[in-house]
């Protein structure tokens, strides 16, 4: 490869994805632990003195990548035109008269898909961590704006007022309900077989069972209690839907940035390089929102990643190859990106910039017409039918933000004034009062996800 990059391909290689996540797919890495699965296979055969175990110790200790070479694997393959036969080559080489015991019993699948499920365990490492820190940050911002008015907006217009902390607390839950997503559905997807041809373990005659538990148990991981040739593929699509679920309030966390920073709400900002960051090539005082951008570009091709798998399900009989070279683009792919905008987002709110005093102008925008709901109960609980009250402030409201202000128009109407006494409308019509509710809902919500994120 040039240094250079001008090999590079993938935008994967050189633009996205952290390099230690990276590393996670690297070929090295994924022959590591096919080897790693071999050597399993080969310490419990020996344990249950299916082979000698002499030669079960002599077959693990060459199943490295020391040992055995990506050089070596790649030129097998090229005449054998099999990838697990060109591994299970390499380690007998490397293993001496030790290597006719390799893959003793086993399929190809018994290797792939158990090796599969150590690096799916790896990446939810590295996912469950994203979440917590995204929760964190989210959870930051709500303690310290949990009164902090901001108009709520509905279609787009102005509701009423709630808090920005509620906001980042409604955005933490969230995220956490993925991270229990993801706890839960774990056990499901890290699973591996060592089950042979179709499934049945009849290669392995009477130790079948035995072998099995003995090859997962070295590997920390679970078996399949009913496969194939392969583990199920609705575990595959499971994880897949989950990530889309994942991108897909990643790219609302993101949007919801990206318009509160629109030039007439400029409530909030992503964080900004004053220093060195440029907005635009010729346009000089943008300041963009380019990260949330960026994240709503690839959650989108992370759900597009999601189909796949769901097609993956159908194989022909006990197996086809139909999943496999999908798989070894979708979800390498799908795991970097997923952690590439969580870790992206977690920036953005760690340095999201928050004006307090655009937030209150914003609220007071449209005249305290974004209090109509605190007077109109207050009227219906001195007595008045919350029908008529809702006409009455709907009248009251018809320009919204021009001419007198709500309060103003209030003091002076008979029919608010039969049921609430003039000093009484500034109050009823205090942003600031009303937030109170969201502050204490945004305390319940954080007490309980501070529970669950130490966990």
């Amino acid at each position: 490869m040039a240094d250079d990059g001008a090999a590079l391909f993938c935008p994967l290689e050189f633009r996205y994805g952290r390099p230690e996540v990276r590393d996670l797919f690297s070929r090295k890495a994924r022959l590591g632990r096919a080897l790693r699965v071999e050597a399993a296979l080969a310490q419990a055969e020996g344990e249950l003195q299916m082979i000698p175990a002499d030669a079960a110790e002599a077959i693990a200790r060459s199943a490295t990548t020391d040992r055995v070479s990506l050089a070596r694997v790649d030129a097998l393959e090229r005449d054998l035109k099999h990838d697990v036969m060109s591994i299970t080559r390499a380690l007998a080489e490397a293993s001496g008269s030790a290597g006719r015991w390799v893959h003793f019993g086993a399929t190809s699948a018994d290797i792939t898909d158990s090796a599969l499920a150590l690096e799916l365990k790896e990446s939810a490492v590295v996912l469950r961590e994203d979440l917590s820190a995204l929760a964190r940050a989210l959870v930051t911002l709500a303690q310290s704006h949990r009164a902090t008015p901001e108009v709520g907006r509905t279609h787009g217009q102005h509701g009423v007022p709630i808090s920005f902390g509620y906001k980042m607390a409604v955005a933490a839950a969230e995220v956490m309900r993925h991270r229990r997503r993801l706890d839960e559905l774990l056990p499901r997807l890290t699973v591996g077989k060592m089950a042979g041809a179709v499934g049945t373990g009849a290669g392995f005659g009477r130790h079948a069972v035995a072998v099995e538990l003995g090859v997962m148990r070295r590997l920390g991981i679970s078996a399949d209690e009913a496969p194939t040739q392969i583990v199920g593929r609705d575990r595959i699509a499971e994880f897949t839907n989950w990530l889309a679920l994942v991108a897909g309030t990643a790219e609302r966390l993101a949007t919801e940035v990206r318009n509160l920073q629109r030039t007439e709400i400029a409530e909030v900002a992503e964080p900004f390089d004053e220093g060195r960051q440029v907005g635009s090539s010729t346009m000089a005082q943008k300041r963009n929102p380019v990260q949330s951008e960026n994240v709503t570009s690839l959650a989108r091709l992370i759900r597009a990643f999601a189909l796949p798998p769901l097609e993956n399900m159908a194989q022909w009989h006990e197996r086809d190859l139909s999943n496999s070279a999908n798989e070894r683009v979708v979800l390498p792919h799908s795991i970097l990106l997923a952690d590439d905008v969580l870790t992206k987002l977690t920036g953005v709110f760690e340095g999201l910039r928050v004006d307090t005093a655009r937030m209150a102008a914003e609220v007071n925008r449209s005249a305290g017409g974004s209090m109509t709901e605190s007077l109109m109960l207050a009227l219906t609980g001195r007595g008045l039918a919350r029908t008529d009250a809702h006409e009455l402030l709907r009248r009251l409201t018809k320009d919204p933000g021009s001419g007198p202000s709500l309060a103003e128009r209030a003091k002076k109407d008979p029919a608010i004034l039969q049921w609430i006494d003039a000093g009484e409308i500034d109050r009823l019509l205090d942003p600031s009062a009303y937030v109170q509710a969201a502050a204490e809902k945004t305390d319940r919500v954080l007490a309980s996800i501070e529970r669950d994120i130490r966990q």
